[in-house]
C-alpha cells in the first residue's frame, strides 16, 4: 500500500518557525537599534543658532565666535532658525538676516552642505543633514530578515527533527 504524503505537519511546523523567526528577529532588531542609535534618531525639530552682539567686529578681527559651531548636524526635516542679535546683517547661504530678526531654513534633503556664512572666520558653515532611523526603517528590516531566518530554521528543523519518524528496527 502506498503511503500518502501529509502536508499538515509541515504547514504547522512552518507556521511555528515563522512565528519564532518574526519574534526573534524583532527582538534582535530592536536591541541592535537601542544599542546603536544616536542623538539623530529623532523626529524633526527646530534648532536655533543665535548670532550674538559684536559678532561682525570679532569676525573682522579674525576671531572665532565660541557659541557658533563650525559644523552643525541635522535630521531630515529639521528647521534651522538663525536669530541675529548683532547690529549688522548676516547671511547663511540663501538666508539674509537683518539685525534683530530671525531667518529660517528647512533641511529638505539629506546631504553635506557648505554654505557661505558671514558669521564665521572661514566664511563657511558646514551642515550635515542625515536621515533619522524611523519605525518604517526598522519594520522594513524586520520584513527583510525574518523570512530568510524562517527558511533557514525550517530547513534546519527538518534535518534535525524529521516529521516522518521511521520506526526503529526491533532487536528481536
Amino acid at each position: 500500500m502506498e503511503k500518502k504524503f501529509k502536508t499538515r505537519p509541515y504547514l504547522v511546523r512552518l507556521g511555528i518557525v515563522l512565528l519564532i523567526s518574526f519574534v526573534g528577529v524583532a527582538i534582535f532588531n530592536e536591541l541592535a537599534y537601542l544599542w546603536q542609535k544616536d542623538d539623530y534618531d529623532r523626529p524633526p525639530q527646530t534648532v536655533q543658532l543665535v548670532i550674538p552682539t559684536g559678532t561682525a567686529e570679532q569676525i573682522a578681527k579674525g576671531q572665532d565666535i565660541p557659541s557658533i559651531p563650525a559644523e552643525m548636524i541635522f535630521v531630515l526635516g529639521d528647521t534651522l532658525e538663525v536669530v541675529n542679535q548683532d547690529v549688522v546683517s548676516h547671511q547663511l547661504g540663501p538666508i539674509w538676516v537683518p539685525p534683530g530678526t530671525t531667518g529660517s531654513l528647512v533641511m529638505e534633503t539629506a546631504d553635506k552642505l557648505a554654505y557661505s556664512c558671514s558669521f564665521q572666520t572661514t566664511n563657511y558653515l558646514n551642515l550635515d543633514i542625515r536621515t533619522g532611523t524611523s519605525i518604517g526603517t526598522r519594520v522594513t528590516g524586520l520584513f527583510l530578515a525574518a523570512p530568510a531566518t524562517a527558511i533557514f530554521l525550517f530547513i534546519y528543523s527538518l534535518l534535525i527533527f524529521p516529521v516522518d519518524k521511521k520506526p526503529k528496527p526491533s532487536a528481536a
